[in-house]
């Protein structure tokens, strides 16, 4: 291939990839034609993308990119997946994937967080984290968790007053009955 296309092909993977700041690396040689269609469709439906590049296609497109750190040392083939709605929902349904039985040569190999370079192992410490709709769940819970005790508070007594009353106004009926 001419210097000029090789060029042509790093600036078309750098625009492609403009404003992608995290990024997994998973292994996709050995997988059927069948699976491969099967989780690429998969991943497709989460807004999750796979590209297979060159290694050294994509150190030359992605230098002095956030991507780069990915690709330092990186021997043997791999496919590149971004997307999905943050770093941890990637990481989560490639862990998902490989977990997988019949996914078997499916697996991460590492990645790139915040322009830090990610060990398959981390990877997967990744997936185990809350995602950011998780997170906002927590948050909102938090937020809410004092009011809604401090609305039980009241209502117990306001409760407590509205029952003693209405144990006054029965014994009172008793007495005007007898």
């Amino acid at each position: 291939m001419s210097k000029y296309v090789k060029n042509l092909i790093s600036e078309h993977l750098r625009q492609r990839l403009t404003g992608v700041q995290d990024a997994l690396l998973v292994n996709v040689i050995g997988l059927s034609a069948n699976n491969n269609h099967r989780i690429r469709t998969e991943l497709a439906s989460k807004n999750i993308h796979v590209l297979v590049i060159k290694n050294s296609m994509a150190t030359r497109a992605f230098t002095e990119t956030a991507l780069a750190p990915m690709f330092d040392g990186l021997t043997g083939t791999a496919a590149l997946c971004w997307g999905g709605e943050d770093i941890v929902s990637l990481a989560k349904e490639v862990a998902r994937i490989a977990g997988d039985e019949k996914n078997k040569p499916f697996e991460p190999r590492g990645g790139v967080m915040d322009g830090q370079r990610l060990s398959a192992a981390q990877v997967a410490e990744v997936a185990k984290w809350p995602s950011r709709a998780e997170q906002l769940r927590i948050l909102v819970g938090q937020i809410l968790s004092p009011g809604a005790t401090l609305v039980g508070q009241l209502e117990a007594a306001g409760g407590a007053l509205a029952s003693q009353i209405k144990k006054k106004a029965e014994t009172e009926e008793e007495g005007d009955a007898a």
